[in-house]
């Protein structure tokens, strides 16, 4: 059986003015972010040194959620992206776009009943 959902790869939410929202969690709960964001690495038995999850604002303009209307978007850690996408279209679930494959990963975008669209990640070996 296709192993499905391994993690949390990331957690991606809209603000209104992302320097003050960099600045606010960083005094307020210790994120020292990037412009991009930031990371938090942990231990994961396949990658000990590199896995982490990514923590990121977006502009309250961005279309990087859509077509989701929602002003957040999670990001979930996968072993095998492209035997679970098969299955999920087998599934009937809606994907967004074509699965890209990057320097960063392997990543596609799917959408759950409520509109939220979900970011699936194989992070690279």
């Amino acid at each position: 059986m296709t192993k499905r959902v391994t993690g949390l790869g990331g957690i991606f939410f809209k603000v209104n003015d992302k320097a003050a929202m960099l600045a606010w969690y960083k005094k307020h709960l210790g994120i020292n972010a990037e412009d991009w964001g930031a990371v938090f690495k942990f231990t994961d038995d396949k990658q000990p040194e590199t896995a982490y999850t990514a923590w990121s604002t977006f502009k309250a303009d961005t279309t990087y959620f859509a077509p989701s209307n929602k002003d957040f978007m999670i990001n979930y850690r996968v072993d095998d992206l492209d035997a679970l996408v098969e299955l999920l279209k087998q599934e009937g679930v809606q994907l967004i776009g074509e699965p890209t494959n990057d320097d960063f990963g392997k990543f596609a975008w799917i959408m759950d009943p409520e509109g939220n669209k979900i970011e699936l990640w194989e992070q690279p070996k």
